[in-house]
């Protein structure tokens, strides 16, 4: 193609195909793009995306797809920007998230583990408790023999 522009015009036409952004993958007529080298002298080895059927049939001024690479190389990534914006958004969310159920996950973690220790003291007092109580009857029934004892050999 000698007559080539310098601005990109997308796949706009009279019939209005709208704007190719990015790299594109194929016209609206259906045909696959092809990688082609301008010779025209204001753009010279300047690299452009064109319709297969408009390049193979050297058609101008047509509205089949038409794109510089550099300028649809800046869309892609000017897109991959915007997206990853928007995973690095969701990112931050779900890491937000993520440390509030794991607060919430260790507050139970920890209610679980303060009851049953609490159910354990709980016991070890109860057990403490009947073994003072045993206890203290055998001291008192200790105490008694002895008294007695002592009354009978006195």
């Amino acid at each position: 193609m000698s007559n080539l522009s310098s601005s990109s015009t997308g796949s706009t036409g009279p019939r209005g195909r709208g704007r190719v952004v990015g790299v594109p993958k194929s016209c609206w007529c259906g045909e696959g793009i092809v990688a082609l080298i301008s010779k025209s002298d204001p753009n010279p080895y300047r690299r452009y995306f064109r319709c297969g059927f408009a390049a193979k049939h050297r058609l101008r001024n047509d509205d089949h797809t038409f794109k510089w690479v550099d300028e649809a190389l800046l869309n892609e990534l000017e897109t991959l920007r915007g997206k990853n914006c928007e995973l690095e958004l969701e990112l931050k969310e779900l890491r937000t998230e993520r440390l509030e159920f794991d607060k919430k996950v260790s507050e139970n973690v920890q209610m679980k583990i303060e009851k049953e220790l609490f159910e354990k003291v709980e016991d070890a007092l109860s057990e403490a408790k009947t073994s003072n109580k045993k206890m203290m009857i055998v001291v008192v029934l200790g105490c008694m023999i002895m008294i007695g004892f002592t009354k009978l050999v006195g």
